[in-house]
């Protein structure tokens, strides 16, 4: 089992990118809005049981994937790089999914904030996110979380020798899917 992780702040592109990526790969796509809608038609984001469920659901769906036949898949993450328990948790995650650091590529995007916004506002990213639909609240949590955490990395990622960072703001899903896959092809990682 190989896994990619796709992680950077909101609107940067990792589900829409994840999508091309695992298609092309032959992988299964398993973004982080997947589990988070959910889990919302529940719960709001500020209750309890909302994260603790996210959590183990996104667990015991990797445990049956590490248990099938797939041969690998991509997962997306909005990673705060300076929160030791957002490493663990996804770390977590792999461990779940029967994975160990060789088996992990990490792919960073990042885009300037004006891009994202526009992103933000996106008919197939509202129509698969409805959490996201409240544009205001999007929009917020974009710039809150931008104050709050580091979520790219400026040189100093954990893992280099496994990480391919990946400025999309100005490029096409198709072009930033084509340097992964080069750079996939070239490590022999997956």
């Amino acid at each position: 089992m190989k896994c990619v992780i796709i992680f950077g702040p909101s609107a940067v592109g990792k589900a829409t990118v994840g999508k091309k990526l695992a298609n092309n790969l032959g992988y299964k796509l398993f973004h982080n809005h997947m589990v988070i809608e959910l889990v919302h038609n529940f719960f709001t984001w500020s209750d309890a049981e909302f994260w603790k469920l996210v959590g183990d659901i996104r667990r015991r769906i990797f445990e049956e994937i590490k248990a099938s036949r797939i041969a690998g898949v991509v997962f997306t993450y909005v990673w705060a790089l300076d929160q030791r328990s957002d490493h663990d948790e996804l770390m977590g995650y792999m461990k779940s999914l029967g994975v160990v650091l060789e088996d992990i590529y990490f792919v960073e995007l990042s885009a300037d904030q004006e891009e994202r916004l526009e992103r933000n506002k996106d008919e197939s990213r509202l129509a698969e996110k409805k959490t996201k639909r409240n544009i205001g609240e999007s929009e917020r949590f974009i710039f809150e979380s931008e104050m709050k955490y580091k979520l790219n990395s400026n040189g100093d990622f954990m893992y280099p020798d496994r990480h391919l960072k990946i400025d999309n703001t100005k490029l096409t899903v198709e072009e930033t899917t084509k340097l992964i896959t080069e750079r996939l092809d070239k490590t022999n990682i997956v």
